[in-house]
């Protein structure tokens, strides 16, 4: 019986799960081109190696990853839009592919890249069509679609041609028409990228909600920190395929912040060569901002060091920004140091997906 509730209660698994593309190798120029015509040569990329995972029903998991990591196939692999080459999964009991026309009916997904409304038509177009596809009865469409146009605020925006929307607009109507069926689990790819401030705000709220009042499972992707550490209790990051680290993410910043940020403003200016031995982020004037190895300085013998400098006005100390661990733990999954454009990467996630010989991300 206890197998039973523990089955119930698992929403997502993958075993040795395995993703691997064949891509066309092609030397440069027109004498590289014919010679790809008349005798191609392809290499293996191997764009997902074993994952092996298992997402619990209601809960909010971070699936995180540099660019290229694999998150993206994955995704599109759990819900049926790509075979894998090796391993198994299943979503909500059903196996993505052989089970996909069940499993479209209780899974949602926002692709922040890719649109499920037509670009021509008013929103409530589309979303009165895909009623239609996923069977949802008339009413019962009319009373789902009213709660989320009171939830998302975009009543005024149901009869504007989809293309006439801003972004922000846009990505509230998509979400939106993910969640008309009701589907059990929620895949998000990149949801709010390129969105502002307040738009970021009511979409996170909105998913929180949902995930609260509806007990939808929620699998997300995201460049943008804030998205993960308001929404999720745990996170799974990948690179280059593989899982370098499945924990909570009150665990990775108990295991990984071993730095502090202090900010400190003196009463008058001061000489910045008094930090030496400190690494300095910051110093003018009468002000510094210092990292400090908390694990190698005690912090008594640090602030002795800081006010000894000159009269203190004001401190605070801070952790290091969970970008920072993040990027760190994804060195370490390759086991190389930490790399400046590599951090940049990740923190600066443009629009354009890198493709490279058929792997998505």
């Amino acid at each position: 019986m206890s197998t039973r509730r523990e089955t119930m209660s698992v929403m997502l698994t993958t075993s040795k799960l395995t993703k691997a593309f064949r891509a066309k190798i092609k030397e440069p120029g027109l004498s590289g081109s014919f010679r790809a015509i008349r005798h191609p040569q392809y290499r293996e990329i191997v764009a997902v190696d074993g994952i092996d995972l298992e997402v619990e029903r209601g809960e909010m998991l971070a699936f995180l990853g540099p660019n290229g990591a694999g998150k993206s196939t994955t995704i599109k692999m759990l819900t049926g839009i790509l075979t894998p080459t090796s391993g198994s999964m299943t979503v909500a009991g059903l196996t993505p592919g052989k089970d996909q026309r069940a499993l479209a009916y209780r899974i949602g997904s926002v692709f922040g890249q890719k649109s499920m409304l037509y670009w021509h038509l008013p929103a409530l177009d589309s979303f009165r069509l895909l009623g239609a596809i996923y069977d949802v009865e008339g009413a019962v469409l009319q009373k789902r679609l009213n709660a989320l146009v009171e939830l998302l605020e975009i009543g005024e925006h149901l009869k504007t041609p989809v293309r006439k929307l801003s972004l922000g607009e846009r990505m509230r109507c998509e979400v939106a028409a993910s969640l008309l069926h009701k589907p059990e689990i929620l895949f998000l790819d990149e949801p709010t990228i390129g969105l502002d401030v307040v738009v970021k705000a009511k979409i996170r709220e909105m998913i929180k909600r949902i995930n609260r009042e509806e007990g939808v499972t929620v699998f997300l992707t995201s460049h943008d920190i804030g998205d993960v550490e308001q929404l999720c209790r745990r996170a799974v990051i990948i690179n280059h395929g593989r899982t370098v680290l499945d924990s909570t993410l009150a665990e990775i910043k108990h295991s990984y912040l071993r730095k502090k940020i202090i900010r400190v403003q003196y009463v008058q200016n001061i000489d910045c060569a008094a930090f030496s031995g400190f690494a300095i982020l910051q110093c003018k004037d009468n002000e510094a901002v210092l990292e400090v190895d908390a694990l190698a300085n005690s912090m008594h013998e640090t602030m002795t060091r800081i006010m000894a400098v000159g009269e203190v006005a004001d401190v605070t100390i801070s952790d290091m920004p969970m970008e920072e661990i993040i990027s760190a733990i994804f060195q370490q999954g390759t086991g190389r140091s930490p790399n400046t454009s590599e951090t940049a990467e990740f923190m600066t996630h443009e629009a354009d997906i890198r493709r490279q010989g058929g792997v998505v991300e």
